[in-house]
């Protein structure tokens, strides 16, 4: 079976960085399962293994646009460090949900000084060309649950 949208796929694979420095890996765990066509990982991944099938193996590149998308300097602010309410020793590192106009964001301090926080709400691996190796290790058809659910589910059903 061939690799298009309504298909459950599960995916081995590792992504680098342009260094060659390993960021993720499935290997020594289970295969990654996902709901083709349903965004349920980054397009550009998805759209390379478009009329792939079980046992085929590639390597995928995606840019930044296909990926987690450019670095967006806007979504980088300084607050007071009074904004983090109950937390007495804010460190760079540090991630926090806060509520933004779209609904909830993740961001990540980057630094501290004085009474002022540097946050920045960018996803981790923005502006990043990514590279997968990728092993194909099984795709059969999505059942209606999973359909209507928008995502996979596992041995037994699932549960909400």
């Amino acid at each position: 079976m061939e690799i298009a949208d309504r298909c459950v796929v599960s995916i081995h694979y590792t992504l680098t960085n342009e260094g060659g420095e390993i960021l993720d890996s499935s290997q020594g765990s289970d295969a990654l399962a996902y709901l083709h066509g349903s965004g349920n990982i980054i397009p550009g991944l998805e759209s390379a293994l478009v009329g792939k099938q079980a046992g085929d193996k590639l390597q995928v590149r995606v840019e930044p646009a296909q990926g987690y998308g450019e670095r967006n300097e806007q979504l980088i602010q300084q607050v007071p460090r009074r904004a983090f309410q109950g937390i007495n020793d804010v460190k760079e590192g540090m991630r926090f949900q806060t509520q933004g106009p779209n609904g909830p964001t993740s961001v990540m301090v980057t630094r501290v000084a004085g009474d002022m926080v540097t946050v920045d709400g960018n996803h981790p691996l923005a502006g990043q060309t990514l590279n997968f190796d990728v092993e194909i290790a099984e795709v059969r058809e999505a059942s209606e649950e999973e359909l209507q659910h928008g995502h996979v589910h596992g041995p037994g059903g699932h549960h909400h």
